[in-house]
């Protein structure tokens, strides 16, 4: 299946900086972050509960679309030949596993969620889907993680990086199940992936990043470093600076600087490039693309035009 056409320029990101910061209805956004006097009560635990809740309420799977753009603005995950491994992190539904499936016949996803009821879901959208293809479901295999609080599998993590990284002692590379309860064995030996088996090719990170607290978010990108392999790619897209969404956010559900909490307890944060830039390099990985993809939409229902603003980047663990 070919991607959708897509356009990322359709207005200049500047020009909506300038319009937001000079609208006074919009100065809260702008101002720094002053905590409550009293300390938050919320547990790490709690964020996970929040988007638990969240995907079983919207299980049906209407809520989100097949993001079929991104076999246009990741080429890398059509092009890679057979054994390619890609970390799906934050999976949901399935809407970004299945383009990847479909566009790859030869790659392999692992994908995980916060949630084994929304992994049970994107499994049958997958079956659903590809009913067509029995190859598709053996290439799919999910399994339930917070990477943000307890880090990934040790299966997920290449042997050689993994042990170098507990020599260091900077990974929190963890013991989980898949969600059938039992641990993962390879399909490729380790001549056919080029690699020690578990290590992966690609992690994609696809809003998933802005639903983890601030705070947590350097440990978090410090495991998907952790289960690439040398040369492998981070695959990323998020929510930017001044998209429409921060701008509906009111005073009172800011939890942070430029990071936000919904009434039903789920946390989103925008980007911008500095931030995402600092983030990743903090990590160890090279920057090879960032950039604001800026999209107009309409409404169909009041005709009303919305200005998206996400953030793209591609980032390498050095060879």
């Amino acid at each position: 299946m070919e991607a959708a056409e897509y356009f990322s320029k359709d207005f200049e990101w500047e020009e909506l900086k300038a319009e937001v910061e000079n609208d006074s209805a919009f100065r809260f956004h702008l101002l720094p972050f002053q905590p409550p006097n009293r300390p938050s009560q919320t547990a790490p635990e709690d964020d996970s509960a929040a988007w638990k809740r969240f995907h079983i309420r919207h299980s049906s799977g209407k809520f989100f679309k097949e993001r079929r753009y991104l076999l246009k603005e990741f080429p890398e995950l059509v092009s890679r030949g057979e054994c390619s491994k890609v970390l799906e992190v934050g999976c949901g539904n399935g809407s970004t596993a299945l383009p990847i499936l479909r566009g790859n016949e030869h790659i392999i996803v692992y994908a995980c969620d916060c949630s084994s009821e929304t992994l049970e879901r994107a499994e049958e959208i997958i079956d659903a889907a590809t009913s067509a293809s029995a190859s598709v479901r053996h290439r799919f295999h999910t399994f339930c993680c917070d990477f943000s609080i307890v880090g990934f599998p040790k299966w997920l993590a290449c042997h050689t990086c993994r042990e170098a990284f507990l020599q260091k002692q900077q990974s929190c590379v963890s013991d989980v199940k898949e969600s059938n309860g039992s641990y993962f064995n390879d399909s490729c030996s380790p001549e056919e992936s080029g690699c020690c088996i578990g290590g992966v090719d690609f992690v994609t990170l696809i809003f998933t990043l802005s639903a983890v607290p601030f705070q947590r978010m350097p440990t978090s990108i410090k495991e998907c470093f952790s289960v690439l392999k040398p040369g492998g790619m981070l695959l990323f897209r998020d929510y930017g600076l001044y998209d429409m969404t921060m701008l509906r956010f009111e005073s009172d559900q800011r939890v942070g600087f430029r990071e936000y909490m919904r009434s039903d307890g789920t946390r989103s944060y925008f980007f911008c490039l500095d931030t995402i830039r600092d983030l990743f390099a903090g990590a160890g990985f090279i920057e090879l693309e960032l950039e604001y993809c800026c999209v107009k939409s309409v409404n169909r229902r009041n005709q009303k035009s919305m200005r998206r603003v996400w953030v793209h980047g591609k980032f390498q663990k050095p060879m």
